[in-house]
């Protein structure tokens, strides 16, 4: 019998995986775009690399010092990510919109199954993550 055990616990391969995202993230602009390319752009490379920064600077908080506020400030960060394609006008853009709408999505699920270990942890535990 499978047991999900693992699920249960905030691990720190979460926040390595965390910190890839993150790298993916800043660099989406200058992947190769098929249909059209965002160069002059500047707006739109700028968000990549702000909310890239904001995801792997989190996980790296996450890693060192565990604590809520992170978890809530990686899903913002996923969501405005998902959200930024039309907010900021490159929804026709293409392969970046589904990138980052993909990559938004994965940054708050991690995020919602980092609460969902951490909600029942005292600060002490939380303090202990990592160690």
């Amino acid at each position: 019998m499978s047991d999900f055990g693992f699920l249960n616990t905030h691990r720190a391969w979460e926040d390595w995986c965390g910190m890839l995202l993150g790298a993916l993230i800043v660099v989406s602009p200058w992947f190769p775009l098929r249909e059209q390319s965002i160069v002059g752009n500047e707006t739109t490379i700028l968000n990549a690399v702000a909310v890239g920064l904001v995801v792997f600077g989190i996980s790296q908080l996450e890693y060192v010092a565990l604590q809520r506020w992170q978890e809530f400030a990686t899903i913002l960060a996923g969501l405005w990510l998902i959200a930024s394609p039309y907010a900021l006008g490159y929804s026709d853009a293409g392969f970046l919109r589904i990138y980052h709408t993909s990559l938004g999505g994965v940054v708050v699920l991690l995020g919602i199954l980092q609460l969902w270990q951490d909600w029942d942890m005292s600060d002490q535990d939380l303090l202990r993550h990592g160690q």
